[in-house]
C-alpha cells in the first residue's frame, strides 16, 4: 500500500506547516490597516518582520493573501477568507487566555469598562471605589463611549463590560446580538427648567405637560436623546421635537436651559452635579409612575468572567443604594 493511502483506503494531503500566532496576528493587522507601516506600528514589531511573517504565512498556507503595489495593499479574494478566520482564531485565544485567568484568580488581571457619557460623570466614583476597596488587585480600565461603539468594542473584544442604559423589559440575554445584560438600578428623569419657569418646584408634573414644552436634548447619538424622545412619545407628543438646538454633553445641556433657551430631561443621579450650584437652574418631579430609564451592566453571551461580573453587579447594588435610585435584583 502506498504511503500516502490509509488503511481505508483514502488519500492523505501532506502535512503542511502550521501558521504561528504571530503570523496570524500580523497579517490580521496588514488586512485591517491595509497599510504595512500603520499595521507593523499597531503590533508593535518592525515592518521588516512583519512583511517577513505575513510571507512565511503565505509559504505555509501556500497561497498568495496579499497584492502589494507601490501605492497600497489589496487582500486577494484568498487572502479576505483567511483574514476572517484568522481574527476568529485570535479571538478564540483571547478567550482562551482570559478563561484561564479568570479560574486562576477572579479579580486580578485586567477589566475593560466601557461606560456611556450620560452615567460616567456620575456613578464611576462609586464603581471606582468599589474596585479600589474590594477588588485591589484589579486592574480597571475606563473607556466613556456612546452606546453604539460601546456595544461594537464588546463584540469585538475591545471591552470586557459595559456600564449603560438598558431597556427594562428587555431578557437578561439577548443570545440574538451575543449580549447578555445585568440590571443595576432604575432611575426617574426629572424635569430641569429655567428658575422662574411656571413649572419650576412642581412635584407632580403629568407626562401630558411635556407636549407642549421647548425640550432640549442631546446630540444624535446619545441614547439619553432616543430615551427622552420616548418619553415625548409616551407622552402624547405627536409633533417630534425641535432639532435647532442640541447639545454634546449634560454640562452643556443644562446651560442652554439656565440661558433660557429651553426645558430639559435629566436622569435623577446627575441633579447633583449638574444642577445643584447653579442658581438659574430649578427642577420639577413627575407624578408616579414618573418616567425612568434602567441602568446595567452588559457583557459578551457566554463570557468566561461571567460569575465575576454577576458578583460585581451585585456589590454595585449595594453600593448605589445611597443614590437617588431603585436598585434592581
Amino acid at each position: 500500500m502506498s504511503r500516502h493511502r490509509s488503511h481505508q483506503g483514502v488519500r492523505q494531503v501532506p502535512r503542511q506547516r502550521q501558521p504561528t500566532l504571530s503570523q496570524l496576528r500580523a497579517f490580521a493587522a496588514v488586512a485591517e490597516c491595509l497599510h504595512f507601516r500603520e499595521a507593523a506600528a499597531e503590533v508593535g514589531v518592525s515592518q521588516p518582520a512583519l512583511s517577513g511573517a505575513v510571507a512565511a504565512l503565505e509559504e505555509s498556507l501556500g497561497v498568495k493573501l496579499l497584492e502589494r503595489t507601490t501605492r497600497r495593499v489589496v487582500l486577494s479574494p484568498a487572502g479576505e477568507r483567511v483574514a476572517a478566520r484568522a481574527r476568529e482564531v485570535l479571538d478564540a485565544m483571547g478567550e482562551l487566555v482570559e478563561e484561564a485567568e479568570a479560574a486562576r484568580a477572579p479579580f486580578t488581571g485586567t477589566l475593560r469598562l466601557g461606560v456611556i457619557p450620560t452615567c460616567a460623570p456620575y456613578l464611576l466614583p462609586t464603581v471606582l471605589r468599589l474596585v479600589h476597596d474590594r477588588y485591589p488587585t484589579l486592574e480597571l480600565q475606563v473607556n466613556e463611549e456612546q452606546t453604539d461603539s460601546l456595544l461594537d468594542g464588546l463584540l469585538a473584544g475591545r471591552l470586557d463590560l459595559l456600564l449603560l442604559a438598558v431597556p427594562p423589559d428587555a431578557p437578561h440575554t439577548e443570545a440574538a446580538h451575543g449580549v447578555e445584560t445585568m440590571p443595576l438600578f432604575d432611575e426617574d428623569f426629572v424635569l430641569v427648567t429655567p428658575r422662574a419657569h411656571e413649572l419650576a418646584g412642581r412635584t407632580d408634573l403629568p407626562r401630558e405637560t411635556l407636549r407642549g414644552l421647548d425640550l432640549l436634548l442631546l446630540d444624535e447619538g446619545h441614547c439619553l436623546r432616543r430615551q427622552a424622545l420616548e418619553v415625548c412619545r409616551e407622552a402624547g407628543r405627536t409633533d417630534g421635537v425641535p432639532a435647532a438646538t442640541s447639545a454634546a454633553g449634560l454640562s452643556t445641556l443644562v446651560q442652554l436651559v439656565a440661558g433660557g433657551l429651553g426645558v430639559t430631561l435629566l436622569p435623577r443621579t446627575s441633579l447633583h452635579v449638574e444642577t445643584e450650584r447653579n442658581e438659574l437652574l430649578a427642577t420639577a418631579s413627575f407624578a408616579d409612575p414618573a418616567p425612568s430609564r434602567r441602568i446595567g451592566l452588559a457583557m459578551r453571551a457566554g463570557a468566561a468572567r461571567r460569575q465575576e461580573f454577576a458578583i460585581l453587579a451585585k456589590g454595585l447594588r449595594e453600593a448605589m443604594r445611597p443614590l437617588p435610585v431603585r436598585p434592581v435584583e
